[in-house]
């Protein structure tokens, strides 16, 4: 079939009006059952066990990773497998919650009274709430949707997109519920440039062998050597008793050369900056970027327990994706 390209687009925006109106309306359904939901989810000994069919099982799937990485133990049960044998991952304390649009699939309405028999809570999230799930669970989370997104109300679209944001509403509730910090959020994604970003400190990406440095005194020629030999663009000034006094980088040599003066007649301290950029040896690797970003410099100078111990470089950053 021909389409004309503004009939497509036309069709595009509609799809996307239609889904931005139903999960603007999902606002009316953070009811009293929304938040019975929570503290029963944030009051439970054991896991939340989700469970759906066809589309809204992998609704479901996404869910779970949502609610492991912000601290929910949650674990996936496909609602076909469940009658099947997979049951057998529910414990006395889990609570499952069950998505479906409709509420009245063969499987839900088999797998429901036994999850009943056994004793276990049941949330429902549900665009029905006339249907089998809705009537015969705990708690009612309403994701009630007027049609789907496709021309013949066939396939899951709008249904799911709304199942999508309330999970992520949940599993954010729930999050802040608890406390969820940082740090916790760190020890869940360890991988990646994310996790990087929230568990790595400076002596994990600093070379411990690159300690470039002078003496105050130290002469010119030999201040260049020193730089050009650690490949850092920069080299620190110590006194004779190893405190830092200052730093010099490439851009104080080009901005020295580009005085007149005589070199013969200089030594380090008198091209040195006074007030380098400076990060404890702990702090995380990201905030010695957003130093380096901040101030359009390449190097900050590293301490440890207030004493010079190296120095690190964007391209340390670079190398472990930080930047």
């Amino acid at each position: 079939m021909k389409i004309a390209p503004q009939e497509i687009k036309n069709l595009a925006l509609e799809v996307i009006n239609q889904q931005a109106e139903a999960v603007h309306k999902l606002k009316d359904y953070v009811d009293d059952q929304f938040l019975e939901a929570v503290d029963l989810i944030f009051n439970s000994k054991g896991r939340l066990i989700i469970t759906g069919i066809g589309k809204s099982a992998i609704i479901a799937n996404k869910i779970v990773a949502t609610m492991n990485s912000t601290g929910t133990p949650a674990v996936f049960m496909h609602a076909a497998d469940a009658v099947h044998g997979d049951l057998g991952n529910v414990q006395p304390d889990d609570i499952v919650m069950c998505i479906s649009k409709s509420g009245n699939t063969p499987e839900i309405k088999l797998l429901v009274p036994f999850i009943a028999r056994m004793g276990n809570k049941i949330i429902a999230m549900v665009s029905s709430t006339d249907s089998f799930l809705a009537k015969h669970s705990d708690i009612v989370i309403k994701t009630t949707v007027n049609r789907e997104s496709d021309p013949n109300n066939l396939a899951p679209t709008t249904s799911t997109t709304t199942q999508l944001v309330m999970g992520d509403a949940l599993a954010v509730c729930l999050l802040k519920k608890r406390g969820f910090s940082t740090e916790d959020f760190a020890k869940y994604h360890p991988g990646g440039s994310l996790g990087k970003k929230l568990y790595m400190r400076v002596f994990d990406v600093m070379d411990p062998e690159l300690v470039p440095f002078v003496r105050e005194d130290e002469t010119i020629h030999n201040t260049i050597l020193n730089i050009s030999n650690y490949r850092l663009g920069a080299t620190v000034v110590l006194d004779v008793n190893n405190n830092l006094i200052g730093i010099i980088t490439d851009g104080d040599v080009r901005r020295m050369l580009e005085s007149g003066k005589p070199i013969e007649s200089l030594v380090a301290k008198d091209i040195m900056s006074k007030t380098p950029k400076m990060i404890d040896y702990n702090d995380l690797a990201v905030k010695a970027f957003d130093m380096i970003h901040k101030h359009k410099i390449t190097s900050v100078v590293v301490l440890k327990e207030g004493k010079y111990v190296g120095l690190v470089h964007i391209h340390d950053l670079l190398r472990e994706g930080l930047v």
